[in-house]
């Protein structure tokens, strides 16, 4: 049995051997990356040069857009060289910076769409104190506790896995799986896999009830309130709901690959559950968030279309 001295690094098992159709892969996959990186900092820029968009969601969407090609960054380079790895090695530290890229990311992207959804509450619910509750240091301040909140919080699980000895390293993902990762070890105590809950929790469940928090309030006041203001709240939280549902079906397709036994189920099929959130989410967000948005929308064709 191997022990946690000989293991240096991990094989991402998933790959397999894909012959030449890699090229395709490739080209797919780079095609796909760049498109997000474009997307989502065309909407970054356009919202940061007119002053009309600086507003508080505006802000936070600004933010949730940088989060996507940081969440699309911790995934797409690594998958883009194993293509053309035959080991498809990587090492624990590689394999660790890689898990808390995406996990940080994926705690990100929930905590923001928990703060525009209480943005969109103050907005509905108490208009009158809006600008006072909403202001742009508060916003700020949301958006700096997010990326603290979220990076602590992996950081903390992340400490109960680098001490952990290993006793097998083939990890059945192409990517660095948390929980994959935890039960190589050797032997898992109660402390692992209460840390492991409680990420989960903290990342996915207590951002989720705000969400859900948030709209029900939202719901109970459109419901007595004029035909044309409930068009108009409609039409700003129907993408919010709309991203929001994806983020859960995404985190329910990687709860069953990772946690449960689809070894029944085929090769392919495995990798879209595992990869179905970072491929997904980071192209939805800049079309249901950015160039549906009629005043994002005018900005984009006033500075990408139109030549004095």
């Amino acid at each position: 049995m191997q022990n946690s001295t000989e293991i240096v690094y991990f094989v991402l098992g998933a790959y397999g051997d894909i012959g030449h159709l890699k090229y395709l892969y490739f080209s797919i996959m780079l095609l796909w990356y760049l498109s997000i990186c474009v997307a989502n900092t065309v909407l970054i820029v356009v919202i940061y040069v007119d002053r009309r968009l600086h507003e508080p969601m505006y802000i936070l969407l600004c933010n949730l857009f940088v989060n996507e090609i940081s969440g699309s960054t911790s995934l797409y380079p690594l998958m883009l060289s194993q293509m053309f790895s035959v080991t498809h090695e990587v090492t624990l530290p590689w394999c660790f910076l890689q898990m808390c890229y995406i996990y940080t990311s994926a705690s990100v992207e929930f905590c923001s769409l928990a703060a525009m959804a209480y943005d969109r509450y103050v907005s509905i619910c108490y208009p009158l104190r809006y600008n006072v509750i909403m202001n742009t240091g508060r916003v700020a301040l949301i958006i700096l506790l997010i990326w603290i909140y979220s990076f602590v919080n992996f950081m903390f699980s992340l400490s109960f896995i680098v001490s952990l000895k290993f006793c097998g390293n083939v990890i059945d993902k192409v990517f660095c799986d948390h929980h994959l990762v935890m039960k190589l070890a050797c032997s898992v105590s109660i402390l692992n896999n209460i840390s492991d809950l409680l990420f989960a929790f903290v990342t996915v469940v207590l951002p989720f009830s705000l969400v859900s928090f948030s709209y029900i309030k939202i719901l109970a006041v459109c419901l007595n309130t004029s035909k044309e203001n409930k068009q108009k709240a409609i039409t700003t939280c129907t993408p919010q709901i709309v991203s929001v549902s994806n983020m859960f079906v995404g985190c329910i397709f990687h709860f069953i690959e990772s946690r449960l036994d689809v070894a029944y189920a085929p090769a392919k099929v495995r990798v879209i559950l595992s990869v179905y959130l970072l491929v997904c989410q980071p192209m939805i967000t800049p079309f249901m968030y950015g160039f549906n948005f009629p005043k994002i929308r005018q900005s984009c064709k006033r500075y990408l279309f139109v030549r004095k």
